[in-house]
């Protein structure tokens, strides 16, 4: 199976895979945002323009983060920093910026950051887990190169196996673990927050914090 970045072109304009799904990524966040804050009683209206400047003050901050670490490549030419469709968002860099806008929002209409971030958190684990696909259109952010026999043996299905075989040869698929695991934490924190009568503000923000971490700690010790 041949893999495509390129989802379809429209009038001579290219969409791609990855901003499909960031988009579809960004609305999943949004709807289940949605649900999360109304357990508080949350006004719809603070959640969505939170939600919008956020999403913005997000990609700015990932597109900067990115282009502060490659600064050879647009030292002489500042004018490519504003080229993001050529590629270039780094994830550190979003969620700085998203926990800034974030805390700036909720001081300016007094509502509590920390209640706010719990609320968040958990649909960004769900958010980042359906982005990562857009890494196996790209066949990128992938690891070291490996067998198809191996990736079987781990029941990567063919499809995957198949799209990330690059030049004849074959690589782990890390994004794919990437996506899983942070499936795996969404469904185990729902499952403990049902069970446990002992959840507390400051809770969801923690195990964001530490899934995340070690999830990422994980799989950048197999990227190449």
């Amino acid at each position: 199976m041949e893999i495509s970045p390129i989802l379809i072109t429209v009038g001579g304009v290219d969409i791609r895979w990855y901003s499909v799904l960031i988009l579809v990524a960004a609305l999943t966040i949004y709807v289940v945002l949605t649900a999360e804050t109304k357990r508080f009683k949350i006004s719809k209206d603070f959640v969505f323009n939170m939600f919008f400047w956020t999403l913005i003050m997000g990609i700015i901050g990932a597109r900067l983060y990115y282009c502060a670490f490659n600064w050879d490549l647009y030292k002489n030419n500042i004018v490519d920093v504003l080229k993001v469709w050529n590629g270039g968002l780094a994830i550190h860099g979003g969620l700085a910026f998203g926990l800034i806008t974030i805390a700036l929002y909720c001081k300016k209409y007094n509502v509590k950051t920390l209640r706010m971030l719990d609320c968040c958190v958990v649909p960004l684990l769900l958010g980042q887990a359906i982005g990562r696909w857009g890494n196996f259109f790209n066949q990128e952010a992938h690891g070291a190169a490996t067998t198809a026999d191996m990736l079987k043996r781990l029941l990567i299905p063919d499809f995957i196996i198949e799209g990330m075989t690059i030049d004849g040869v074959v690589y782990t698929p890390t994004f794919l673990f990437e996506s899983v695991l942070n499936f795996v934490g969404v469904t185990a924190y729902f499952i403990t927050r049902k069970y446990c009568k002992k959840i507390v503000v400051g809770d969801a923000l923690s195990f964001y914090l530490i899934w995340y971490g070690a999830v990422r700690i994980f799989i950048e010790s197999m990227r190449t």
